[in-house]
C-alpha cells in the first residue's frame, strides 16, 4: 500500500469586524469580513449566513392588546397626557428598547389601561383583524432582530493560489437574548 500526502490548506479562517455603529436608538450596523475562503465558497457561505440571520433568529414583540375602557380598536381616547413606552409596567425580565416610543396622546382625563401580550417568535406574522371573545386585538408583528443583511465577495490571488474574501453587512434592532 502506498501512502500519499495530501496537501491541505493550513490557513485558518478569520472573522473580523471592520466597522460597527449605532444608526439610531433602535438600529445597529456591523460590517464584517471572513477570509480566506476557497474559490466558490464565499457565495455559498454568504447565502447561508444571510438566510440564517434573517429567518432563524428569534425576537420578542407585542402580539395582542386589550384596552380596559375602549370599545374598539378605532375609538378616540381622551385624557390629558402623552403616553410613551416608558409608562408601561413590565416584569423585571422584559426591557423596552425605545422608551420614548409614543403610545397614545390623551386630551381628557380617563382611566387608561392596556393589557399587552408578548411573544417570542421568528419572522413576520399577520394577524386576522377580528375581535376576540376577550375583547383583545391582534397586532401584526415583525419578530426579526436582524433587519437586513447584504453580502458580497472578492476573488484574489493568482494561479492555483486563488481565494475569496466574504464581506457581510448586518443591520439589527437592539437585541438582548
Amino acid at each position: 500500500m502506498v501512502r500519499e500526502e495530501v496537501a491541505g490548506s493550513t490557513q485558518t479562517l478569520q472573522w473580523k469586524c471592520v466597522e460597527s455603529r449605532v444608526d439610531s436608538k433602535r438600529l445597529y450596523y456591523g460590517h464584517f469580513i471572513l477570509s480566506p475562503l476557497r474559490k466558490g465558497q464565499a457565495d455559498t457561505v454568504g447565502i447561508a449566513l444571510r438566510r440564517a440571520l434573517l429567518g432563524e433568529i428569534e425576537g420578542t414583540c407585542i402580539t395582542r392588546a386589550k384596552f380596559g375602557s375602549v370599545p374598539h380598536e378605532y375609538s378616540t381616547i381622551a385624557g390629558p397626557r402623552y403616553i410613551i413606552a416608558q409608562d408601561i409596567i413590565l416584569p423585571p425580565s422584559v426591557e423596552i428598547v425605545d422608551t420614548a416610543q409614543p403610545i397614545a396622546n390623551l386630551t381628557e382625563p380617563i382611566d387608561f389601561c392596556i393589557d399587552l401580550q408578548i411573544k417570542r417568535d421568528r419572522g413576520y406574522q399577520t394577524e386576522l383583524r377580528k375581535n376576540y371573545q376577550d375583547g383583545s386585538y391582534p397586532i401584526d408583528v415583525v419578530s426579526m432582530p436582524v433587519r437586513n443583511v447584504n453580502y458580497g465577495f472578492f476573488s484574489c490571488g493568482n494561479g492555483n493560489e486563488k481565494h475569496e474574501i466574504l464581506f457581510l453587512e448586518i443591520w439589527t434592532r437592539k437585541f438582548n437574548p
